[in-house]
């Protein structure tokens, strides 16, 4: 069966989302309306075809919403505003945005149905394989999971749930993404006395992601009275060498919240429960 996609908007991911769906015989729509020269020659790359807004939520069966996260809202009003989508036209936010965020989206574009969706991965092209994660009601989900079967965009249905895709998403970004940053500053405070060398040579001991290791967050809640004042210590490092120190500021303030478990036995859930106690207490009054 072939459908009509519209793409809202191509940049690298959605181009190549886009170009994957035609390879598949399916209709990919974009709206070149304000785009710049380097998105247009992407959507002519991709052989996608360009329609006006108003026209390009009128023919679509779906419509993909692969945008910068800060637009993914004022593109759905845009969308809601037009008030032009067919009776069987389905919304997926696909975007990098907070459970609550794509729920204000779907209360915005009902009656018309919306799926959430995350993409974890590069965009699919050169052989490289994203998985495009979906929760929303089931036979949905399974719709979207269904266009995108025999390209190379893998898909996984996490539950009926809007929300459950992106909080995946963003619970892999808030490590990945923030572990990134800390590397930088890390490395850079060894460069700036001159042991950034040595320091890769520690690094490379470890080849496992601390993400995978949850059994580790209850020896953290426990060793956290002695932690935090080392990083503490690492912040003053970081700002001696001139670098930003409000992440390690922020992460022994994080340590802070466990300081009532010192040498503690918990388990996995007593540990995060800690964490979330009542109040502020970064911001005491």
């Amino acid at each position: 069966m072939t459908d009509t996609v519209g793409l809202l908007h191509p940049g690298s991911m959605g181009s190549a989302f886009g170009a994957q769906l035609r390879a598949r015989g399916h209709i990919v729509l974009w709206c070149p309306d304000g785009r710049s020269d380097t998105t247009r020659r992407r959507a002519e790359h991709a052989g996608l075809e360009a329609e006006a807004l108003p026209e390009l939520v009128s023919r679509s069966d779906v419509l993909l919403s692969l945008c910068p996260p800060a637009a993914a809202e004022d593109t759905a009003a845009q969308v809601a505003e037009l008030g032009m989508v067919g009776a069987g036209t389905l919304y997926v936010e696909a975007n990098a945005v907070s459970p609550s965020r794509v729920q204000r989206i779907a209360d915005c574009l009902a009656p018309m149905p919306a799926i959430d969706a995350t993409v974890v991965g590069s965009p699919p092209v050169g052989g490289k394989s994203p998985t495009l994660y979906l929760s929303g009601p089931g036979e949905k989900a399974d719709r979207i999971a269904e266009l995108f079967a025999g390209t190379d965009v893998q898909t996984h249905v996490l539950g009926d749930s809007i929300g459950q895709a992106s909080a995946l998403k963003l619970a892999y970004s808030s490590y990945q993404k923030v572990s990134r940053v800390l590397a930088a500053v890390a490395y850079g405070a060894a460069d700036t006395y001159g042991v950034a060398d040595e320091l890769l040579v520690i690094a490379a001991k470890r080849t496992r992601s601390y993400l995978v290791e949850t059994d580790y967050i209850p020896k953290t809640a426990a060793r956290a009275w002695r932690w935090g004042p080392e990083l503490e210590d690492a912040a003053a490092l970081l700002a001696d060498a001139g670098l930003p120190d409000s992440l390690m500021r922020a992460a022994a303030a994080t340590l802070a919240r466990w300081d009532g478990n010192r040498d503690e036995h918990l388990d996995i859930a007593e540990a995060l429960e800690a964490l979330r106690v009542e109040g502020d207490l970064d911001n005491p009054s």
